[in-house]
């Protein structure tokens, strides 16, 4: 017997927000895995581009504090970035994310950090596009921003430029 509340599945639409793929992106930093998820993790605030992604610009801070990725402005204001749900150093972590919305419409990131020959590969998985307010719109922008961000990344870690 069919349930009371249950309604027909509605096919999805081509290219709907299903259709979204996660952002991927690799980059290798020199050194040891443990060196590379600190970097990441307790020096955000040295390395992270804040004159082009943060809500409240250059002179704000960003940290991992217990399980929030938050940023705070130099008066004070505070934006939460994100809930981490998941903390596995140094290998990896997830998160909710959501800098600059609600974590009404967050969508989930992955950061897994693994040893290879010339360092630490670090990668960076963002999708749950399905949770952002406009699905299409913010993959577009996180494809064309996570790519500068890790970049900014590589060179604090002592990187090529």
């Amino acid at each position: 017997m069919d349930n009371l509340f249950s309604h027909p599945a509605a096919a999805p639409e081509p290219g709907g927000e299903d259709a979204l793929e996660p952002v991927v992106c690799t980059v290798v930093v020199p050194g040891a895995v443990a060196r590379a998820f600190m970097g990441f993790t307790e020096h955000t605030h040295l390395w992270w581009p804040l004159e082009g992604h943060s809500v409240y610009g250059q002179g704000s801070y960003v940290e991992f504090e217990e399980n929030l990725i938050l940023e705070t402005a130099d008066d004070g204001r505070t934006a939460i970035w994100g809930s981490i749900d998941d903390w596995q150093p140094p290998l990896s972590f997830h998160a909710s994310w959501h800098p600059g919305s609600q974590a009404l419409w967050s969508t989930e990131l992955r950061v897994a950090f693994r040893a290879v020959e010339d360092g630490t590969e670090v990668r960076v998985v963002h999708g749950g596009w399905e949770g952002a307010k406009e699905p299409a719109t913010t993959r577009a922008e996180y494809a064309a921003g996570w790519p500068d961000v890790l970049d900014r990344f590589v060179r604090f870690m002592g990187g090529p430029a």
